[in-house]
């Protein structure tokens, strides 16, 4: 069975090994945190697959979780706000796509470590210029969250981005990350099947991956205390830094 699982998955067994811790922390991180799941699998994965395979396969473990979260970013999230970033990072979005798909495999890894180091960094030590929490900040952040999931899959850590600007009480934080990457799991797909990255291995990876990456969301789920969702936001972006930065070590090394 395990053979027949790293053969659907086309990874060697280290490789498949590898890539279950890499999901089952990305999953955990989702369900406390409510963001960087894909953050954290580009960031880790980025050394033994290259960033246009992990692309496909982080939007389907995203829409996965974001499924089983669904009940509650409906209730907690502000959709007024949801659908103009929806809508911003659907045009944003072929942009990063184009760049992915016409760089070189090298360069889009380092372009992605380096896109979700500064990210990480920019919300740990919470920089985020006033205007972005503006009405104008708001339609820039959808673009830009378009862009970054093109090039990395991390749209979410930009709409963060903006939430920390505007300065959302914590649960809605999340309810609004959950129903702005469920919303725009519909109109990624259409650009990922226009642009070709979305075939049968991605699939058969998603496919292999989501119950480990499920496990780890419903842990999470069971974790996440309000009180606490600090230090949860502090320890995922630690982590996602400690990772980029490895990751560009062994891209430049």
């Amino acid at each position: 069975m395990l053979n027949y699982l790293v053969e659907l998955t086309q990874l060697t067994q280290m490789q498949f090994w590898f890539s279950l811790l890499a999901v089952f922390i990305a999953g955990l991180v989702r369900g406390f945190a409510g963001f960087a799941l894909s953050a954290i699998v580009v960031a880790s994965m980025a050394s033994i697959l290259p960033t246009r395979e992990l692309i496909p396969m982080a939007y389907l473990l995203e829409g996965s979780a974001s499924l089983v979260m669904l009940r509650g970013g409906v209730r907690d999230a502000d959709m007024s706000i949801v659908w103009v970033l929806a809508i911003g990072s659907a045009i944003g979005v072929p942009i990063g796509l184009l760049a992915t798909t016409s760089l070189p495999m090298e360069t889009t890894r380092i372009v992605a470590l380096v896109l979700i180091l500064c990210l990480a960094a920019l919300q740990l030590f919470k920089i985020s210029p006033r205007f972005v929490g503006t009405r104008a900040g708001l339609y820039g952040t959808g673009l830009f969250a378009g862009i970054a999931t093109g090039l990395a899959s991390v749209g979410g850590m930009v709409v963060a981005l903006y939430i920390l600007a505007s300065k959302f009480d914590p649960r809605s934080m999340r309810g609004a990350l959950v129903m702005y990457l469920f919303v725009g799991m519909f109109t990624s797909l259409v650009w990922h099947l226009l642009y070709g990255i979305m075939d049968m291995r991605a699939v058969m990876r998603g496919v292999v991956f989501a119950p480990v990456l499920l496990l780890g969301v419903f842990i999470g789920v069971s974790l996440f205390r309000p009180s606490l969702q600090g230090f949860y936001k502090r320890f995922c972006l630690v982590l996602l830094m400690g990772l980029s930065v490895a990751g560009l070590v062994s891209a430049l090394t």
